[in-house]
């Protein structure tokens, strides 16, 4: 690998989340010094498997963020060349979704642009890992024929009113991050990746890699819902590429395909015979539809996409070696 960050400096936020940890493992592979905020430097849980990455000892600095501290992105941003932000929270059991999701979503970029925009001077691009959620929940029919790209924005009253909490903290989220970039004259560029599966770093188990464990550890069904997916290495990587390509601008929605449940089952089924796996369908409706999502923007990124099943089979055995899984494969 060509070492194209070689002594550029580049921060992370939300550092030991699922896609900033392989971030910061491919930034550090291609030599970058990488600053990454976390919630608790403290705690080994959030940053063992940070500093053990090749070139940690060198050239990883952790600094102590929250996304709601106004000013505590401040110095981990400072003399960064490109601000990678990723931390947003992601789970679905959600009590007061204004406080657990949308404030630290929409606040916390907010905050993290902030501080970008007192390091201009510096700070060349701003990444920001959005979501597939920000995109395709507009009301309009989503079926085999139908393509959705970058221009498609969620709409935040069809997110409230189907009270999916997570889709309007990623589209109100992003939403204020194109008008701050606006206002501001900060260059940014979105990510938004569908469902994130492929190999863990960290040793806590995330929401959508939970999608696939919850299929293997004894579910009678599986839902009735289509996802778009994509592997976690191609997310990082094209969080890099959005950096690294001068020409990279807007929005690059991240699918390799999409899939209905009963197709993710067949796929363990078939990479793994042994497993008992859900024969049916939790409801007696017709399948949700899959369509499609365009990967021609991303191509202008160099993204060579990992196949679904070669993405689940990573799933599972990274599942496996960590220890989430019970039964035997």
């Amino acid at each position: 690998m060509a070492k194209t960050g070689e002594g550029k400096v580049v921060c992370v936020t939300g550092g030991s989340g699922y896609i900033a940890s392989w971030l910061v493992k491919l930034l550090l592979n291609r030599g970058y010094i990488v600053k990454a905020s976390v919630r608790d430097p403290s705690d080994p849980k959030k940053t063992q498997h940070l500093v053990s990455l090749e070139g940690a000892k060198e050239r990883l600095h952790l600094f102590k963020a929250n996304l709601l501290d106004e000013g505590s992105f401040d110095s981990a941003i400072d003399g960064c060349v490109a601000v990678f932000h990723t931390a947003s929270p992601f789970y679905h059991d959600v009590k007061d979704p204004q406080v657990e999701l949308i404030d630290p979503a929409v606040k916390g970029t907010l905050n993290v642009l902030n501080s970008c925009a007192k390091a201009s001077s510096s700070v060349k691009r701003v990444v920001v890992t959005s979501s597939m959620a920000a995109v395709a929940y507009n009301g309009k029919p989503r079926t085999p024929d139908v393509v959705v790209d970058e221009t498609w924005f969620s709409d935040p009253d069809i997110c409230k009113a189907s009270q999916m909490w997570y889709v309007l903290s990623k589209t109100l989220a992003e939403d204020a991050a194109w008008k701050f970039a606006k206002e501001k004259g900060l260059d940014i560029v979105t990510i938004n990746p569908a469902m994130v599966i492929g190999p863990l770093l960290q040793p806590t188990l995330n929401t959508s890699a939970a999608a696939i464990l919850n299929l293997i550890n004894g579910a009678k069904t599986f839902p009735n819902s289509s996802f778009g997916w994509v592997n976690v290495k191609d997310v990082a990587n094209a969080h890099i590429q959005a950096f690294e390509v001068p020409s990279a601008n807007g929005r690059y929605c991240l699918v390799e395909r999409v899939a209905h449940h009963s197709e993710v089952v067949n796929i363990l089924r078939e990479l793994y015979p042994n497993l008992q796996l859900p024969e049916s369908c939790v409801d007696e409706n017709p399948y949700v539809p899959i369509y499609q999502v365009s990967k021609e923007k991303t191509q202008s990124l160099g993204i060579d996409y990992i196949t679904l099943k070669d993405s689940i089979k990573e799933t599972v055995e990274s599942l496996k070696e960590k220890g989430f899984i019970q039964s035997s494969l």
